[in-house]
């Protein structure tokens, strides 16, 4: 073995004993964001760190439970079952598992590109709502008080009504876990949240806060049944396939992005096909055993790059080092202070809060309202809606600009062969030619505004000739085509010379199969220049 290599697995086992310390009690946190036993993220994070290792192509992805996802894993639960724990359970396992094969699917249709159905701003204004839904529950736990409520809100009007309850033992250990946290964060390589946890318990059982109303994680059941799919109707299980769509792409965006930031950082390939089929079949394995839904957080992703991690044999070391933890210290974990698991969730989360993420969309004066209202909307409608509108708003801004896209007329520039639009300096429109390009693709939704709007402008100018730049426009459905046949066969008849110009293959192939009755109609695959040109011959 090479000195290379003994480095690389010394760097990696370092990083796994680390992240081994951050990722249990986080399992068991995020186990209670989702309202499920404490054993479902221990055993998602066994699934997650073995199959992605097997499978996955991130050399630092840490595949496990996120605090986003089962904060949407927890709202579908609660929404389809109230507070019936053992459906809950049920339909949190079928879930899983709708997911991790809806995820199957789509690495099987090689629909990598997926994640783009969550944009950037609606990510980072969900991701910002849902770290203040997430610490606002976390607040009652803090103070060892009952939340009262399921909204974040009223959880929170009512931690504060509860003031004189508050249970200031719980409180003083909690708010001493943050900032421990918060100064051992400054040391990667160090488990910080298992240093934490550990001297929590050990304070806990010194001081005997038990007898002070100090709650407990309680007991942990980690005996493995047979995998087994959980018993549920027909209906329940076509509602558990509807919201596995949007926990797909709440996960893939979330995993997708920190695989990508790590792989354009290190110079590494990436393949979003097969980590779509390494995500499903994760998320396969951890609904078989009844765990959580998984997926690479980027907290957990770069805290594994940070510590030193040079390939996937970090997670492993951190599977093995999280199953000798468990084996051995597992009377110890069910130990854990409510108040200090509190504080490795707000913790956790708090790295989203931060208002510099949003501080871009106001500098470039564009997305301002999607990524507020998506953080909004997960404070006010929850999480799983909060998502769901902030998916709708994104796509519903998209569908607004796309459907009135801007139309530029174009000019040429300095009598040479460009054209550009005649907001340009030196920039002259061609005498009797009126040349427009529709700024967006035309498609059924939009063709029809835009054609009103060219014969506006040529009602305003009466050109002799006309030229229809469709370089935007790389194909075409039949609406359009039908759409665009018609407005050239009324140029014609009004006398009017007409050029397609910039026709990609497809399109040209199209019109001229559509057109071929139209001779009055030209169509050209070349530049406006070669248009222009076309129609001086003609006329």
């Amino acid at each position: 073995m090479s000195d290379r290599e003994s480095a690389s697995i010394a760097a990696d086992l370092v990083a796994g004993v680390s992240m081994a310390g951050l990722l249990l009690p986080e399992a068991v946190a995020y186990s209670g964001i989702a309202g499920m036993p404490p054993q479902a993220g221990v055993l998602a994070l066994f699934a997650g760190l073995l199959v992605y290792g097997l499978i996955g192509r991130s050399r630092f992805a840490v595949v496990s439970a996120t605090s986003s996802s089962a904060a949407v894993l927890g709202a579908a639960t609660l929404s389809l079952a109230g507070h019936d724990a053992v459906l809950r359970a049920a339909l949190a396992a079928g879930l899983v598992l709708a997911t991790g094969l809806a995820f199957l699917a789509a690495g099987t249709m090689r629909l990598g590109g997926i994640c783009a159905f969550i944009s950037k701003p609606v990510l980072r204004g969900f991701s910002f709502g849902l770290a203040l839904v997430i610490i606002a529950k976390q607040l009652p736990k803090l103070s060892g008080t009952p939340a009262g409520a399921d909204s974040a809100p009223l959880v929170a009007l009512n931690w504060v009504a509860q003031l004189p309850q508050w249970n200031w033992s719980a409180i003083t250990l909690g708010v001493g876990a943050l900032v421990a946290l918060a100064l051992l964060a400054r040391l990667p390589k160090l488990p910080g949240a298992l240093v934490v946890i550990a001297v929590g318990i050990a304070a806990a059982q010194a001081l005997h806060l038990g007898a002070r109303g100090v709650a407990v994680v309680g007991r942990i059941d980690l005996g493995l049944a047979a995998p087994s799919l959980p018993a549920l109707t027909q209906a329940q299980w076509t509602s558990l396939a509807e919201l596995s769509f949007a926990l797909v792409l709440l996960v893939f965006a979330e995993s997708y992005g920190a695989i990508r930031t790590m792989a354009m950082k290190h110079g590494d390939d990436v393949d979003p096909n097969r980590d779509l089929l390494a995500l499903g079949a994760s998320n396969l394995l951890s609904g078989l055993v009844h765990g959580l839904v998984v997926g690479a957080g980027f907290s957990a992703t770069a805290a594994n790059e940070a510590a030193g991690a040079t390939s996937r044999r970090s997670a492993w070391v951190a599977g093995a080092v999280v199953l000798a933890l468990v084996a051995l210290c597992l009377p110890w974990i069910e130990l854990t202070p409510e108040p200090v698991l509190a504080a490795v969730v707000i913790h956790a989360v708090s790295h989203t809060l931060s208002l510099t993420a949003f501080r871009p969309y106001f500098a470039w004066r564009r997305d301002r309202f999607v990524v507020v209202a998506a953080a909004v909307a997960v404070v006010a409608l929850g999480v799983l809606n909060g998502l769901l509108a902030g998916i709708a708003i994104s796509l519903a801004m998209t569908l607004r600009g796309l459907s009135a896209p801007r139309m530029s007329e174009l000019g040429r520039q300095c009598e040479g062969h460009d054209y550009l639009g005649l907001q340009h300096d030196g920039v002259v429109p061609v005498a009797g030619v009126l040349i427009l390009r529709p700024e967006a693709p035309l498609f059924f939704a939009n063709v029809e505004h835009m054609l009103g709007e060219m014969r506006r402008r040529i009602a305003d100018r009466s050109p002799r000739a006309f030229v229809l730049s469709l370089e935007e426009t790389p194909d075409l459905d039949g609406t359009t085509i039908e759409a665009l046949t018609a407005f050239t066969a009324e140029q014609a008849a009004a006398g009017r010379a007409m050029v397609l110009a910039r026709l990609k293959d497809p399109v040209l192939a199209l019109l001229h199969s559509a057109m071929a009755g139209q001779a009055s109609t030209h169509l050209e695959a070349g530049s406006v220049d070669d248009a222009v040109a076309a129609l001086a011959a003609k006329m």
